[in-house]
């Protein structure tokens, strides 16, 4: 039984609208701001772990004292 244009146009805009629905939520998705932000979102938390935090200090200070003795030498 064929179907009337009416119906298959209804369809055809139907999943027309379903496609670009997809197609803007794939787009929000993938915007590579949003993995900018989130990286960004990661060491900041990783940075404010004590033990990270007072790691680097040790280790920042331990190159700056090699490095004023080698000048200092």
């Amino acid at each position: 039984m064929a179907r009337d244009q009416d119906a298959i146009e209804r369809d055809i805009d139907q999943a027309r609208d379903a496609l670009a629905d997809t197609l803007d939520r794939l787009s929000v998705q993938a915007n590579p701001q949003r993995f900018v932000d989130a990286g960004k979102a990661s060491v900041m938390e990783k940075l404010n772990d004590p033990k990270v935090r007072y790691a680097l200090i040790g280790v920042g200070a331990l190159v700056t004292l090699v490095v004023a003795r080698k000048l200092f030498k």
